[in-house]
Order: structure tokens, then C-alpha cells, then sequence
């Protein structure tokens, strides 16, 4: 099996353990066949940007016990659709991202320059 690429061509980091993310809930933005959503962008979240979500169906605020899902604050990291953040960005709402830990699929949905533009510093 071929170790994951971020969208910099070099392996993929972890985005989070806590909370634990990952459509394999594995930490990292991994994707397979299955993920239809493509939760492959590792978003550094912001109350502006869970706020655009939440208004237009994504509620990633309001914790989901039963599905192991304590709800997202500010300054957490995530691992979320591309196309929801694609749809922030257009909107001007999008938050920071870790390139390291953008799983190089979410150039399928997302141009890199955008990426690009919201990416968090190294020092972060």
C-alpha cells in the first residue's frame, strides 16, 4: 500500500487527534473509495467558518455523542469536505488549512492556489 501524499507531493501528516479525525477516523485526512465526501482538507477552524457551515447544513458545532463526535470549537482541526471548504472560500468564510495534512485528492475539488492562500504558517 502506497503511503498518502498531501497536496505538496510529500506524505501526509496528521490533522488531529484531538479530537480524532479522519474519514478513518485515523487522524489523518486519508480518503478511500467510500468517502463520497471527500473529507480530505485539514482545516484549522474558525467560528466565521463553522458558522457558513452550520447555515448551510453542516453542523459541526453541536456534538454527536452516539457517533463519537464531540462538536468543534474554534482552533480545532478537522478534517472536512472539500467542497464545503471550497464553498467557504467562495464565500469569503474559509479558514486556515494544513497543507502538510491535505490529502493530496482534494486538488480533485480545490485549486491549490487557493489551498494556498489560507494555509497556516509553519509556526502555527
Amino acid at each position: 500500500m502506497e503511503q498518502p501524499v498531501n497536496v505538496l507531493g510529500t506524505p501526509l501528516k496528521t490533522c488531529s487527534s484531538s479530537p480524532l479525525t479522519g474519514w478513518l477516523r485515523d487522524g489523518c485526512c486519508n480518503t478511500d473509495d467510500r468517502d463520497r465526501g471527500s473529507h480530505t482538507v485539514c482545516a484549522h477552524v474558525t467560528s466565521d467558518f463553522l458558522l457558513c457551515l452550520a447555515e448551510h447544513g453542516n453542523d459541526l458545532i453541536t456534538p454527536a455523542l452516539k457517533h463519537g463526535f464531540p462538536g468543534l470549537t474554534p482552533g480545532d482541526q478537522w478534517c472536512v469536505c472539500a467542497a464545503s471548504w471550497r464553498e467557504a472560500f467562495r464565500r469569503g468564510r474559509a479558514c486556515p488549512v494544513d497543507l502538510e495534512a491535505t490529502h493530496a485528492r482534494a486538488l480533485d475539488i480545490v485549486a491549490l492556489e487557493d489551498l494556498m492562500v489560507h494555509a497556516l504558517a509553519p509556526e502555527a
